[in-house]
């Protein structure tokens, strides 16, 4: 089936090549973390003589599940990341499928860190789109781009992140969605001050809320730069952040 979106005087239509999968699942041992979390822990419920384990004798699987949404996997996060009001994920109106920008950048050494500049953004995306707005979702893909990134724990690694400049490139383009396969967008030690979040959502003095910011995906190399379409999916927590699916239907 061909999928067709029209979008600025640009049609973004399907190729019909399978999908592809951007998330990194949530799971109890190898895969990515960051923020010093422990991994996801799935225990069997014990209770009052029942047992939630099948292999343990139990009548079935019924089982308890800790993790923490921003460290344990690919999270898409909204504006209550950051603010003393909850705001929830479950809470925005994220289109089924949006006209997307995937672009891979090499981060620029400056100051000790691996930075994303709004130069570089800039650049990635001047051969696909324009100078003013681009489409409403924007996919980062870092290099180099290594596969060790599926399970990588980047917790004291001092990751590379968005200047602030860049965070704001990002508003004033237009990007509602930015999706990254990194653990943040902001440094990993900045004082609290996380700029780059601040920025994309405006917050505190213009919010905006319905952007998302989505970590720890993984762009395979056999998704080339360019337009396509992307289907954000969000597990229905009421959270700041949540586990999702980012999945991209590539295009011609």
């Amino acid at each position: 089936m061909q999928l067709s979106i029209h979008f600025e005087g640009v049609d973004f239509t399907s190729t019909g090549d399978a999908p592809v999968d951007l998330s990194l699942a949530f799971q109890e041992a190898g895969g990515p973390s960051a923020w010093y979390v422990e991994p996801m822990q799935v225990e069997p419920v014990r209770a009052n003589g029942f047992l939630g384990s099948v292999a343990e004798g139990g009548d079935v699987n019924f089982r308890d599940v800790t993790f923490n949404p921003h460290g344990n996997g690919t999270h898409t996060e909204c504006v209550g990341h950051i603010s003393e009001a909850a705001h929830s994920v479950n809470r925005i109106s994220i289109p089924p499928l949006m006209p997307c920008l995937v672009v891979s950048i090499q981060p620029e050494f400056k100051n000790k860190d691996h930075v994303i500049t709004a130069k570089a953004l800039e650049l990635a995306s001047g051969s696909y789109w324009g100078d003013q707005a681009i489409p409403p979702a924007l996919v980062l893909r870092t290099l180099p781009n290594s596969p060790e990134k599926r399970s990588k724990n980047w917790s004291n690694t001092n990751a590379p992140y968005l200047e602030a400049p860049a965070a704001q490139w990002l508003v004033d383009r237009g990007v509602e969605h930015v999706l990254l396969d990194l653990p943040s967008v902001d440094r990993e030690q900045d004082g609290g001050a996380l700029a780059a979040h601040h920025i994309f959502w405006q917050w505190p003095a213009s919010p905006r809320e319905q952007a998302t910011i989505t970590e720890f995906i993984f762009v395979p190399d056999t998704l080339k730069d360019g337009l396509h379409l992307l289907n954000l999916q969000t597990a229905p927590f009421e959270l700041d952040a949540t586990p999702s699916r980012p999945v991209i239907i590539p295009c011609s």
